[in-house]
This record gives structure tokens, sequence and C-alpha cells, in this order.
């Protein structure tokens, strides 16, 4: 297998990553990923026949980006100014944004008000992620009482098992997670939900403490605490792309 370019796809402006491959293969596959765009093709091809599929691929892309909206919010880095209100759950943040010559990026909430300090020298990406890490800090330590609390009262109601410790952070992978030693994991992405979906994901993980696995002795037993969990998880599979930062 041999990597070859485009590297990126402008769409709108923006460089989409692309990986391209030439492989061991009969025919051309393209495909969207969560980070990238992908073309393998086979490598017996010649650079004409190379360049014709290149050419396509993009087209290919480009026609995607149209036909999709939802994948822009997944590639285009999301930049904000000062002055953007930004929405979580019942709360809103007011942004206050700063552009500073510092090695460090940081965030800080006082009285609704979310201040960023960002190193100036960031590209678009950089600083999109940057942003990101920030603010799901800052606003997951906002909600941690609250989705604590949460948790506490349907373990208590329904499940009665001893929790170490419940934590919110950045995960684009999983909508949370439940360690063996007890821990309560869940994405802050998971803010952005309503709270009955909320709900079935701390019922799904909690159910873990019991089945540390997806059998259907675990299903039954989410089931039993939530019996519409199914149309928790058709929200999460229609909606859960636009929950982010």
């Amino acid at each position: 297998m041999k990597r070859i370019e485009p590297t990126y796809i402008e769409i709108d402006g923006h460089p989409v990553p692309a990986k391209v491959y030439l492989e061991n293969r009969n025919n051309v596959r393209v495909s969207v990923g969560k980070t990238a765009v992908f073309l393998r093709m086979p490598s017996a091809l010649n650079k004409k026949e190379a360049k014709n599929q290149l050419g396509w691929f993009q087209r290919w892309v480009k026609a995607q980006f149209k036909e999709n909206e939802h994948l822009k919010s997944r590639f285009f880095p999301k930049l904000y100014q000062t002055g953007d209100v930004l929405k979580v759950g019942e709360r809103t943040y007011t942004l206050i944004v700063n552009h500073e010559d510092r090695s460090t990026s940081a965030a800080k909430l006082k009285n609704g008000q979310i201040q960023l300090k960002l190193n100036k020298d960031l590209n678009s990406m950089q600083l999109s992620k940057s942003i990101k890490t920030l603010l799901s800090r800052v606003i997951g330590k906002d909600f941690k009482k609250e989705i604590t609390k949460r948790v506490l009262e349907i373990n208590e109601q329904f499940f009665k098992k001893d929790i170490k410790s419940v934590n919110l952070k950045y995960n684009s992978s999983n909508w949370g997670s439940c360690s063996s030693k007890s821990n309560i994991n869940l994405s802050t992405r998971l803010l952005f939900a309503p709270s009955d979906v909320i709900d079935y994901v701390i019922v799904h993980e909690l159910t873990h403490l019991i089945e540390m696995n997806h059998s259907q002795k675990f299903w039954n037993l989410v089931k039993s605490v939530m019996p519409n969990y199914k149309q928790k998880e058709k929200w999460l599979k229609e909606y859960g792309k636009l929950c982010d930062f």
C-alpha cells in the first residue's frame, strides 16, 4: 500500500484532509471518515488513469459536501468571536475572545461569560481544536455538580451500586463509558442533548456496573429502567453529530 497526494481538498475555502492510497485491489473505493475523506485505488493504474480517478474523487467529495450540510460542521473549523453566544442545555454563555502573544491558551468562566485567551500564532485548525478543548473544560466543570447529582439519583433509584467518580470530559468517539473501577465518564458533547437523552446515556453506563458488556441481559436491564431507550438511541444517531462545541 502506498499513500499519494492530495493531502487536502479545498471546499468553500476550507482544507478538508484527504488520504489517497494505491493498493493491491481491483476496484476504486471512496468514503468519508470522521477526520478525512478517503480514496483507495488499484496500484496497477497507469499515471493517466490515476490522475483521472483523482479528479473524479475531488468532484465526488465536493458533491458530498453540497448534498450533506452536516459534513461542514464536522470538517470546517468552528471559530468564535467576541460577543458570540453559546447555548448549552438551558444555559447560555457569552464569549470574550482575545488573541494574545502567549505560548498556551486558557479560558475562564465568570458570571456567564467565558473569556478565551488564545495563542495568536495558531492556524485555523489548531485554533478550532484549542477553543473546543477550552470550552469543553470550563462548561464541563460548570455542569459537573448537576450531572453528578443526576447520576447519583438514577443510581439510587434503580441500581444502588457503588460509584467511585463521575467525570465530564470531551470525547468524540462515544457518549460515555464505565470503567471496571466504577468510574462513570460522560462526554461533554452530551450536554447539548435533551435531558431525557442524557438520562439514557447515564442509564446505559450505570447498567455496565452490573453487566460489563452489551449482551441481551445488558439490554434487558436497560429496558427495565427505560422502556423507550431505543428512541433515545435514535435521537443520538440522527442529531448527535450536531452536539459539539
